[in-house]
């Protein structure tokens, strides 16, 4: 959960998706998401499946959002739900005892709730205002820190982070942030990482 990359096709220029994620692996993403709202099914299993061999061969874990199906499908390592989505019991009978699941919440109750319904760990934001996700709560800090010490699976804080505010998030017991824009949007993918994954050591470590 150190340095969680969430993929967004909106900045891919002259390389691939799998190649964007093959450079943000490289300069230190510990996790990789991939987040699609306007394909087929089937291209996005497709897609999924191309990320996952990039993932696979560096071993780290490879999470599908919202969509349990396409999770399923490409064999991934997990799925990530929203509120508005399956609860985590659901999702885990649905896909198995071996899928990673993780689910979002923006206050205590929400993340208890999926902690005891088998959430593997708590996405919580928005942290910041981003651009990335209009309809996103803000989260303060407070609460965070809140979230981090009623639940005991790990937390990761998502939402406008970047290089130049993530270290406000120090000492909020969070395990790591999950980032957008802040690589993806990147001139140079790899050197994004790099930095944020410096930074969110520091923070986190």
């Amino acid at each position: 959960m150190r340095l969680y990359a969430v993929t967004d096709r909106m900045w891919l220029g002259q390389n691939s998706l799998p190649e964007q994620v093959e450079e943000c692996i490289r300069g230190g993403a510990t996790c990789i998401q991939i987040r699609e709202k306007d394909i087929s099914f089937d291209e996005y299993v497709k897609l999924a499946i191309e990320i996952k061999k990039v993932t696979g061969k560096h071993d780290i874990p490879f999470i599908v959002n919202d969509d349990t199906d396409v999770a399923i499908a490409c064999k991934a390592d997990g799925i990530h739900v929203g509120q508005h989505d399956m609860q985590a019991g659901e999702v885990r009978k649905k896909a198995g005892g071996n899928m990673i699941i993780g689910v979002s919440a923006q206050n205590v109750e929400q993340a208890v709730l999926a902690e005891g319904m088998g959430a593997d760990y708590i996405g919580v934001g928005a942290v910041f205002s981003t651009a990335t996700k209009a309809d996103a709560s803000d989260v303060t800090y407070e609460t965070l820190k809140a979230i981090c010490e009623a639940v005991s699976i790990p937390v990761v804080a998502i939402g406008g982070i970047s290089k130049n505010n993530i270290m406000e998030l120090k000492g909020s017991g969070a395990d790591g942030v999950a980032v957008v824009s802040a690589i993806f949007a990147q001139e140079n993918i790899y050197e994004a990482a790099k930095e944020l994954r410096a930074l969110s050591d520091s923070c986190f470590g």
